[in-house]
């Protein structure tokens, strides 16, 4: 008998890995034919702004998102004890985390709501290429780490996977965006 319960077991570990695999990537795919088959509407706006200050505004609140991002992995490293010199993390740390996560996929969706709207997924330029590609990663990356963490039977890499991959998406796009309409490297997005 335990030789059938532990085969089910490892077929139902099995079977949540396949999920907690396929759902990303369908998010992923399905953000990806949305933005191919749009017709982008260059001329929307974003809570009132138009032109470079849409630009303006997504690149500020796209900087945002990111400093939200490096305050969940500093969180994630120190709930986990992988932040060096910090210790054991206090009790508030957990829902802190949760609660700056929701905010930063909150966030997310204004700024991508636009991008996808008034751009689509677009290959004009490499930069573009990366950041449009990137973008539909993000949600991916985003349902894969809510999936790996409501999970017990997923093995212990697949954390720190999803959530390097969602930070790094994150980055990816504010470098790709926002820091490149700081700089003044090109005139928008």
């Amino acid at each position: 008998m335990t030789g059938q319960s532990g085969a089910r077991g490892g077929s139902a570990r099995t079977v949540a890995g396949f999920l907690a695999a396929l759902l990303p990537v369908a998010v992923a795919v399905g953000v990806y034919a949305f933005g191919r088959t749009h017709t982008p509407d260059y001329t929307s706006g974003l809570f009132g702004q138009h032109g470079v200050g849409v630009y303006d505004l997504k690149a500020r609140l796209g900087s945002a998102l990111m400093a939200l991002a490096v305050v969940q992995l500093l969180l994630g490293l120190w709930m986990y004890r992988r932040l060096p010199g910090a210790g054991a993390a206090p009790h508030r740390v957990h829902p802190t985390h949760r609660l700056i996560g929701l905010l930063a996929f909150l966030l997310s969706l204004p700024i991508s709501y636009h991008c996808i709207t008034a751009y689509g997924v677009d290959f004009a330029s490499s930069r573009s290429a990366v950041h449009s590609i990137t973008g539909c990663v993000l949600y991916g990356a985003f349902v894969a780490k809510v999936l790996v963490v409501r999970s017990r039977r997923l093995p212990g890499w697949a954390l720190p996977a999803a959530g390097g991959a969602l930070v790094t998406a994150i980055a990816l796009m504010w470098y790709t965006a926002a820091l490149w309409f700081f700089t003044g490297s090109a005139p928008g997005f």
